[in-house]
């Protein structure tokens, strides 16, 4: 089953501590071509969240955005006060007043600021985010693929009725050959009678040159090859892997044969049957772009 490089998936997890919210959007690309910017509290997982993007999405272009909130009321505590250190302070500062007759009154604001009575605390760890994040990302992503594979269904649907009008096409290109040979064959010998008699045509000699000439635009091997490039197309259409650089190699091929039969075609009516088959070709070639 084949899937579209276009689509897009949502989820969010709300905590007594977390607010995360994960938005991810996918077009056609060549390769895979991740774009995003990690919060700080996921700097350490880029690499696990890179090769989880890469593992489940494979290729396209894929944005990326993240919205993280810590929402606990120590959230933006980070300073630690150490209280018997205050305490010892401010005390010391009290009887140095009073030992003087000083003002007590800015003894509160001096005995905090002294050496080591306020610290930042340590960051916590961020693990907790990081499993979090993780959680709501593959859930995003499996989102993001069920899209795709509904887009790809559509897409299936639309390159089988593509390759089914190349089909008709070819069927009737087998169909008009026949007539084709012989209509080149009465051709060459009027042509050759007017030019120099009916009596003087060597009827051996001419059935040679008819016979090397109509060699020249067989196109037997090319409607054979044609028609095996069309079931290889919907075999890999119809398997289980999504592989739309194959079926783009595919396609090319199919084109080969195509412009081939017109080249040699030397016929109004296959020349009109190979230009709708290109025209479908065509049509072929740009949604196969947007194939995983």
């Amino acid at each position: 089953m084949i899937e579209s490089m276009t689509g897009f998936g949502a989820a969010n997890l709300l905590t007594d501590r977390w607010q995360i919210k994960c938005e991810i959007r996918t077009l056609n690309s060549k390769f895979l071509d991740l774009s995003y910017k990690l919060p700080k509290e996921l700097s350490e997982f880029e690499l696990e969240i890179k090769n989880i993007l890469t593992n489940k999405l494979k290729r396209g272009k894929v944005s990326l955005s993240i919205e993280m909130e810590d929402q606990s009321a120590l959230a933006d505590q980070n300073i630690a006060v150490n209280e018997d250190l205050f305490k010892a302070y401010f005390e010391q500062f009290q009887r140095m007043a009073s030992a003087v007759g000083a003002d007590t009154s800015d003894l509160f604001r001096l005995a905090l600021q002294s050496p080591d009575v306020l610290k930042t605390k340590e960051p916590e760890s961020n693990k907790e985010a990081g499993a979090l994040f993780v959680k709501v990302l593959n859930e995003a992503i499996d989102k993001c693929a069920g899209f795709r594979k509904q887009e790809g269904e559509a897409l299936s649907a639309k390159l089988s009725g593509y390759i089914d009008k190349i089909e008709e096409r070819l069927e009737q290109v087998k169909l008009r050959d026949p007539e084709r040979v012989k209509h080149i064959k009465n051709r060459i010998d009027q042509n050759l009678q007017e030019v120099i008699g009916v009596d003087k045509i060597d009827p051996n000699r001419f059935e040679q040159e008819v016979i090397y000439y109509i060699e020249k635009l067989d196109i037997t091997e090319e409607k054979d090859r044609l028609a095996n490039h069309l079931s290889f197309f919907r075999e890999i259409l119809n398997g289980k892997e999504s592989n739309g650089k194959k079926l783009g190699f595919v396609s090319q091929e199919i084109g080969r044969e195509i412009n081939t039969i017109g080249s040699k075609s030397n016929d109004a009516t296959l020349q009109r049957y190979v230009v709708d088959m290109k025209e479908e070709l065509e049509k072929i070639k740009e949604q196969v772009l947007n194939i995983v």
